[in-house]
């Protein structure tokens, strides 16, 4: 249902739907999923800022741009994976796009559709959204029953990327990965990589095999982990004509298990799973490499993320002497390259800034509840799936040690749930509320340093929802937990309150 309101001499349109989703990314596109094939008589709309599906996977343009997790659990339960366990991102861009199409889901997605304001109001029992088209410019509203924020975790428009002494002096060019130029050539380039996580590990053996020689420049180590691509039991169960929805449990089961193993060992037995890793590591390493000075981390394996690196191609790079590792500290940029604190300087003629990203608070959408300001850092997650005190609204946040989806799916499923349990009760509105015995309950950060502390997560803390120290107020659990613990919770424990 559209209308026009006229304010002024401004009509905006106002279009009302049932159920309001907010990214059309991985999240997003599961969501539309599950609500419609659970609610087929509701309406719905998505909303997504960008120009065309996928999220993460349609503004990351670097080169060798992949998956850092198996497609077996990073892909959807519903949908089974036919492709390798590590894919690039135009497959999972045309895996989403089947979903769509199955789904009859393209009519329902708004691209180019910026959200800058969310208004609940108790008396009408509806949020009032106000967006942006970025095409034209102009301004409309929805209104909706129940908020379902699915925009993802980082700034997509903003990269993370600090600021040296000398940057400006620096004859070469300084790109981000987010940002990558679509001209860019590395021919006979001599490149500096900063930083050693995901991006690094995916982006050095893309662009090794073309630049003279590519170096990445590490302040600290990070755990690396090569498998292979494509798995062989997959490829085994695919030459016997076994369905491929029988391959895609099957593998997912055998991904999730080895996940579960992996995550156990961080927590009861690191220093074996730090030997393991390093062992492995020792074998696809040039001889002589000083492995415990660059790739032997202070911190406890998990305690930031696990590198993969598919058929250790990074490795390769390093064997083959098209790229190497420093690990120092930047004293400043030259003009000709970097100087370290070491003394030694790096010459270099692109430097590329894989420094990651910050967290972004729900896409930095302006929160009102009843004409108040919603702080977020002052309110407490409730399952990790809707916040303290913000009706109708819930959100999908996925998991760092396993593949996001596998909780995206988990949170579709329990949000389907709750709509379907607040409708039999016949509430208009679900909004969770600390108990009288919450009340005096610490609040927690967002994150536990001792148990997941890489730097987008330490520098965005202090914008961050808290979290208590029961149940139901915690979140960042593991799958082995939640993927029993989330279906089963109970609707009416006193912690959600329906009128």
């Amino acid at each position: 249902m559209t209308l026009l309101e006229q304010t002024g001499t401004t009509e905006t349109a106002t279009e009302h739907v049932d159920v309001l989703i907010v990214g059309a990314g991985i999240s997003g596109i599961g969501a539309a999923h599950h609500l419609q094939e659970r609610f087929p008589g509701k309406s719905f709309a998505v909303l997504d800022a960008l120009e065309d599906r996928g999220g993460t996977w349609w503004t990351h343009r670097y080169p060798g741009v992949r998956s850092d997790s198996d497609l077996f659990t990073f892909g959807y339960r519903f949908k089974p994976w036919r492709g390798a366990s590590i894919a690039t991102s135009q497959e999972i861009l045309s895996y989403l796009d089947e979903v769509i199409d199955e789904d009859g889901l393209r009519e329902r997605i708004r691209f180019r559709h910026r959200v800058s304001a969310a208004s609940w109001s108790s008396e009408d029992r509806l949020w009032t959204v106000e967006v942006t088209r970025e095409d034209t410019g102009e301004e409309l509203r929805f209104t909706t029953g129940f908020l379902w924020m699915c925009q993802g975790y980082y700034d997509h428009g903003r990269p993370y990327r600090p600021q040296w002494e000398g940057m400006d002096r620096f004859g070469g060019l300084v790109v981000h990965p987010q940002q990558w130029p679509d001209d860019l050539d590395l021919t006979g380039k001599r490149v500096v990589v900063i930083g050693s996580g995901a991006t690094a590990a995916t982006l050095i053996p893309a662009i090794a095999q073309t630049a003279e020689h590519v170096t990445m420049l590490q302040r600290s180590p990070t755990f690396f982990f090569a498998r292979p691509k494509t798995h062989e039991l997959a490829e085994t169960l695919r030459l016997l004509d076994v369905p491929d929805e029988w391959t895609h449990e099957i593998l997912r089961r055998a991904y999730i298990a080895e996940g579960d193993e992996i995550t156990r060992m961080s927590f009861e037995s690191p220093d074996e799973l730090r030997t393991m890793l390093l062992d492995a590591m020792r074998e696809q390493l040039p001889e002589g490499f000083d492995i415990d000075r660059h790739f032997n981390p202070t911190y406890r394996p998990w305690q930031q993320r696990l590198a993969l690196i598919p058929d250790g191609d990074l490795f390769a790079a390093l064997r083959e002497g098209t790229a190497s590792v420093v690990t120092d500290t930047i004293e400043r940029f030259t003009a000709t390259g970097i100087a370290l604190a070491s003394g030694e300087e790096l010459p270099a003629d692109v430097v590329v800034t894989a420094t990651g990203f910050d967290l972004s608070v729900f896409g930095g959408v302006a929160f009102t509840v009843d004409g108040e300001p919603v702080d977020f850092s002052s309110r407490v997650t409730w399952r990790g799936v809707m916040i303290s005190g913000v009706p109708n609204m819930a959100y999908v946040f996925g998991y760092f040690r396993h593949s996001w989806t596998l909780r995206a799916d988990l949170v579709s499923e329990f949000v389907c749930r709750l709509l379907a349990h607040a409708d039999e009760r016949g509430a208009g509105t679900v909004v969770p509320e600390l108990r009288p015995e919450d009340a005096d309950m610490p609040l927690l950060p967002w994150a536990d340093a001792e148990n997941f502390n890489p730097g987008y997560v330490t520098r965005s803390m202090h914008l961050m929802f808290k979290q208590g120290d029961r149940e139901p107020w915690t979140h960042l659990l593991e799958y082995a937990q939640e993927r029993t613990t989330l279906p089963a919770a109970d609707l009416d424990d006193g912690t959600l309150r329906y009128r």
